[in-house]
């Protein structure tokens, strides 16, 4: 058990139910790193022990971060800490950089890399002519070995020519052959998740998940990619800093 977790004092001053104390306290815990990613929590026995609460006391705080996406549980193993990624609207940045910055291992597990003729969809958001080969990947994200997101992304074939040289960042490659996005359209909407897309993200079959398409664009103004994230909202945040016009 985290040391930190048995210095936990009841505050005779806050009103908040006993629950929500004890949540917060674990909460505190996990955004300060106390517990790593897919480590455990104490159990709600040991909750109940080390604090001297009751087991329902210890359930309830545990609720709160499940439900807030912090934890997730397992059936028959307990419950562990998710790995969440708080992602700027503002800055153009790729899955792995992400994660990186926030002391994640960044993975891939790749399901096709392959040329392929561009579909329509795929020709009008590229400005691509008909019958242009392009680059397709698809692929689970990882981060920490935790499966975060399903992708796919399509590169025209001539930026991309050899799509299985691609390792886990595909920014990282584009960067290296100097075809790196300096600007993106993005849009994110809600969807739930079909009964394929669910079993790939290993969550429940009708589940929200969010949608998000990015296009990037060359300095010259050449879209270059064109990438579908389909990630779990229990480990997505998306930040946007907002300052009113006067």
């Amino acid at each position: 058990m985290s040391n930190s977790i048995t210095d936990f004092r009841v505050d005779l001053n806050d009103n908040s139910p006993l629950y929500m104390q004890v949540a917060r306290k674990l909460i505190q815990d996990v955004r300060e790193g106390r517990y790593r990613v897919d480590q455990a929590l104490p159990s709600e026995r040991l909750l109940s022990d080390q604090l001297d609460i009751s087991r329902v006391t210890a359930r309830k705080a545990i609720d709160q971060l499940v439900e807030q996406g912090l934890v997730v549980r397992r059936r028959g193993s307990g419950n562990y800490v998710a790995p969440r990624i708080e992602q700027p609207l503002s800055n153009l940045s790729s899955f792995s950089e992400q994660l990186e910055l926030r002391g994640y291992r960044a993975g891939s597990r790749w399901l096709k890399r392959a040329i392929a003729i561009a579909a329509a969809d795929e020709q009008l958001s590229l400005g691509l002519p008909s019958n242009t080969r392009v680059a397709r990947l698809e692929r689970l994200r990882l981060a920490d070995d935790i499966v975060m997101a399903y992708e796919v992304s399509v590169i025209p074939a001539t930026v991309l020519p050899r799509p299985e040289s691609v390792g886990d960042s595909l920014y990282a490659h584009l960067d290296k052959t100097g075809h790196m996005p300096v600007r993106a359209l993005q849009h994110i909407r809600a969807m739930n998740a079909p009964a394929t897309l669910a079993e790939q993200l290993g969550i429940p079959e009708g589940k929200a998940v969010l949608f998000i398409t990015r296009v990037g664009y060359l300095d010259s103004g050449q879209a270059v990619e064109l990438t579908h994230s389909y990630c779990r909202s229990d480990h997505y945040d998306f930040v946007a800093e907002m300052r009113r016009v006067s």
